[in-house]
């Protein structure tokens, strides 16, 4: 463990040095910040809507208007987009004679993204018992499990699948890696995967290599091909929220320019209205000393979340709400324990094993650390909880190993943790 962690740790100070010299240019986006109007609607999706009448049997029109919803959900951050669609696919799957196992599949794509993994794996198995689109289910069904942290049931499902030319397999084999901490593997799959997307032309494909190739580049501290790849997304869609955040991130964590970070950021806000997009800006906020403003970001977040609408979406940013700004620790342990019930990940044992340790229970916290983490992520915000969990134990060594690691992510990790890893 000790090696792996220092070698880890040299190359993100490597990546880090190669990079320091990197700038943005405000001509590169500006013009993607102006603020116009989301749509969410369409001639298409008035078209398909109309079709669709109390007791309707118009099965086409359910699965129709679900996926102009999810659209209008990704532009909006808006829940009541992705749970209308929800109720398109219920329908959907309640009347289907044929094409039942492709809708089982994407209403349990709806439950992953509201975190309802469980319902999601029913829906998977028994899309999987029905047979039709064999491939399409077990691509599913790793999905899944790795959501769930059945990590030997994931590998299963991605051998089944196994196909270099094909993009799904090559994305998955790529969040495969980057689940076992190989980022150099992770990112020469993504690049394969977004060569393949760039051969079939397809706008949304591209979008998404784009944006995750960036994500990844910026783990590696290759700060230009992460903005470069930010840029490549606006270009195809210049509302896309995810990568304006993206270039705020750089702005802010790589430039240290606050202000220019919130400039961003308050334009993505003028129509995306996701949640934790307010946790950043408070995190942007107390990085420039402006605590009212700090103070407004995490009421709205806070405000947000109290939709019932979100079922257990934010049960991780709202744990570490509770513990770090409420210090609410015994809500927060109470949420924790229900987040590994639900999916005991590493980073759910993260969450419990953090909650106990701002209660005081720093042995029970340790004990977490070393049956459920250590080894098993390679996330610096899990490892910067882990050392100071080791830290408060005693274990001095643990914590000069994992400092060095941190040293190198700080920024993945934001100038706001720099202190604290430094004062480990």
């Amino acid at each position: 463990m000790k090696y792996i962690l220092l070698f880890f740790a040299a190359i993100l100070v490597v990546s880090c040095q190669q990079e320091s010299s990197f700038k943005t240019n405000k001509k590169d986006y500006n013009h993607y910040l102006a603020v116009e109007p989301v749509k969410t609607t369409s001639k298409y999706f008035e078209l398909w809507n109309s079709k669709i009448k109390q007791d309707s049997l118009q099965l086409l029109s359910f699965g129709n208007v679900a996926s102009e919803y999810n659209r209008f959900f990704q532009n909006t951050g808006d829940i009541q987009y992705l749970k209308k669609a929800e109720q398109a696919l219920s329908r959907a799957v309640d009347i289907a004679a044929i094409g039942k196992a492709g809708y089982r599949r994407a209403l349990a794509r709806n439950y992953i993204s509201q975190h309802r993994f469980k319902e999601a794996l029913e829906l998977a198995k028994s899309a999987l018992d029905l047979g039709s689109g064999l491939k399409e289910s077990q691509s599913l069904l790793f999905d899944i499990h790795l959501e769930l942290g059945n990590y030997n049931e994931a590998e299963k499902y991605l051998d089944s699948i196994q196909n270099m030319s094909d993009f799904g397999y090559l994305i998955r084999l790529a969040k495969w890696n980057d689940h076992k901490g190989d980022l150099d593997t992770t990112i020469r799959l993504m690049e394969k995967a977004a060569n393949k997307a760039e051969s079939s032309k397809n706008r949304g494909l591209l979008i998404w290599s784009y944006t995750n190739l960036a994500d990844y580049y910026g783990h590696a501290g290759r700060i230009d091909d992460s903005y470069k790849n930010y840029l490549k997304a606006l270009g195809l869609d210049n509302q896309n929220a995810y990568a304006k955040k993206g270039i705020a991130w750089i702005v802010f964590s790589h430039e240290r320019n606050g202000k220019e970070a919130l400039r961003i950021l308050d334009a993505v806000l003028e129509i995306h209205k996701s949640p934790d997009y307010y946790l950043l800006k408070a995190e942007i906020a107390e990085f420039i000393g402006d605590e009212l403003l700090k103070t407004k970001a995490y009421d709205n977040y806070y405000t947000m979340v109290q939709n019932k609408a979100y079922g257990d979406m934010y049960n991780s940013y709202n744990i570490d709400f509770y513990l770090n700004e409420l210090q609410a620790n015994d809500k927060a342990l109470e949420l924790a324990k229900i987040e590994v019930e639900n999916r005991p990940t590493p980073e759910s044992y993260d969450l419990l094993a953090y909650s106990f340790f701002k209660k005081g229970e720093k042995e029970k916290a340790l004990e977490l650390v070393e049956n459920h983490i250590v080894g098993k992520t390679f996330e610096p915000a899990i490892l910067q909880h882990a050392a100071e969990i080791y830290k408060a134990n005693g274990n001095k060594t643990r914590v000069v190993e994992l400092k060095q690691v941190l040293l190198g992510a700080i920024y993945e990790l934001g100038p706001t943790k720099e202190n604290q890893i430094l004062n480990l």
